[in-house]
């Protein structure tokens, strides 16, 4: 049995639908029901009425959820104490931060917050948004930054954790230049010449808000997808060697901007705006934190933009 499954069948209970607790998980719904399935083949009952809508759980869906939601947190709090022992030394906290936020946003976040505040250590790891709420709901970090997009929201229970607004940044199909530094490719391309497209994989979080990116133009985009990664860093990379066109973090995509590397490949009915977020429990007890949270939610001047 793996632990993962729990926080599905949570995901489950408390949306009572396969689509949007597959979102929230971050993973498709296929992949989904497969976790559900080997989750009650190990239990050796049924968990999930399918038969119902909303979907609900069944009677011993509903005293195993329970039983192993309570065993959980009873577990997740030991181990949370046996981290603290680990943590670093003086006033630290442990950030989760998404991947390109970790290389463009959070060095400049932290040193505006340093210029406001007295100072302290920080650990970051860098991660996908899956694995990054997964480490916020197992208390294996204090802070969570990541993107968020109305249309593709992360689902975390209001009474356990909160947010809190940060900075934006836009999100903007870009290639490498061709002639007199106009775009290499331009959207949205002809029945008669798709363009290379960059993608992000089926399951990410920046896949899914490019696919609202495309969508919301109003115009029919001919793509065709010719790579694929889940990390905006390597189709950047991709793009730049002029590969095709990849939507990006205009953060993650500056000096590359700056020098001309790369240039947009369509107006403003492609972009997407990103608004970045911090999350924490409220259960949080690492005092450094409670102090780092208080001065977030009352100072907005420790808010950038992204330029």
């Amino acid at each position: 049995m793996q632990i993962k499954w729990l926080d599905d069948l949570q995901a489950i209970a408390e949306l009572k639908n396969f689509s949007r607790a597959a979102e929230a998980r971050c993973i498709t719904q296929s992949a989904l029901s497969r976790r559900i399935r080997s989750l009650e083949e190990w239990v050796g009952v049924e968990l999930v009425n399918r038969g119902t809508y909303p979907v609900q759980l069944t009677a011993a869906g509903r005293a195993f959820f329970d039983e192993s939601r309570e065993l959980m947190t009873g577990l997740l709090k030991l181990r949370a104490t046996l981290r603290a022992g680990d943590r670093m030394p003086g006033q630290s906290i442990q950030v989760t931060a998404a991947h390109s936020l970790s290389m463009t946003f959070l060095p400049k976040w932290l040193s505006q917050f340093h210029a406001h505040d007295e100072g302290f250590n920080a650990r970051v790891v860098a991660a996908n948004i899956h694995d990054a709420v997964i480490a916020l709901e197992e208390g294996s970090c204090d802070l969570m930054i990541v993107y968020h997009h109305p249309l593709a929201p992360i689902v975390l229970d209001p009474s356990r954790f909160g947010s809190l607004t940060l900075g934006h940044d836009a999100f903007i199909p870009l290639c490498a230049p061709g002639k007199n530094a106009r775009p290499r490719y331009s959207l949205p391309g002809t029945p008669g010449g798709s363009l290379p497209y960059l993608a992000y994989t089926a399951t990410t979080f920046l896949g899914r808000v490019a696919d609202l990116a495309i969508r919301k133009s109003g115009v029919r985009a001919h793509l065709e997808r010719c790579y694929e990664a889940d990390m905006a860093m390597l189709l950047m990379r991709m793009a730049v060697e002029g590969h095709g066109i990849a939507w990006l973090p205009e953060s993650a995509a500056a000096e590359e901007l700056s020098r001309g590397s790369l240039v947009r490949a369509g107006g403003e009915e492609w972009a997407a705006n990103l608004e970045i977020r911090s999350y924490c429990a409220h259960a949080n007890q690492n005092p450094t934190m409670r102090r780092l949270w208080k001065t977030l939610e009352q100072s907005a001047v420790l808010q950038p933009a992204i330029e």
